[in-house]
């Protein structure tokens, strides 16, 4: 698959996520303009969504689907977690409990993993997922470890 295609297959996805008519209020563009940002015609093969629409439809879509497509073009792993946004950490001691079951969590994915000998891509996939949520709790960790230390 081209770069293009792949770009405009997530850029459909996109719009699909927030809705055809949605995007186009929006953003002001018409349906037909929308369309042919992800249109696989030979003709709008040079066609693809400003980095502004980008931005105003990944806002209101519940996952940032071209940003993703990007990354993964470039081999860049993001986490994204919808659900934190904004969240605040309760504490170093919440962190270390929560490290700790996230570690338990991990070491449990790496087992049931490792028991036919090889880790698959869907495990090793679950294994990214919670090696991304350790880093994310040992990061509020720094922080309040941090904001402790300065007062």
């Amino acid at each position: 698959m081209s770069i293009a295609t792949y770009l405009k297959k997530h850029t459909e996805t996109l719009v699909k996520d927030v809705g055809i008519e949605a995007a186009c209020a929006l953003t002001g563009k018409s349906k037909a303009t929308i369309g042919r940002y992800y249109s696989d015609q030979d003709e709008h093969g040079d066609r693809f969504m400003p980095i502004d629409v980008v931005a105003e439809l990944e806002a209101a879509a519940r996952f940032p689907h071209i940003t993703a497509a990007l990354a993964d073009l470039r081999g860049i792993t993001l986490s994204y977690d919808g659900e934190r946004r904004n969240a605040q950490s309760g504490g170093i001691n919440a962190d270390v409990v929560t490290l700790a079951q996230r570690f338990g969590m991990l070491m449990a994915e790496y087992n049931q993993a490792i028991g036919d000998g090889k880790i698959s891509v869907n495990e090793a996939k679950r294994l990214l997922r919670e090696t991304l949520a350790i880093q994310q709790v040992l990061l509020d960790m720094k922080l309040n470890l941090e904001e402790e230390a300065e007062g």
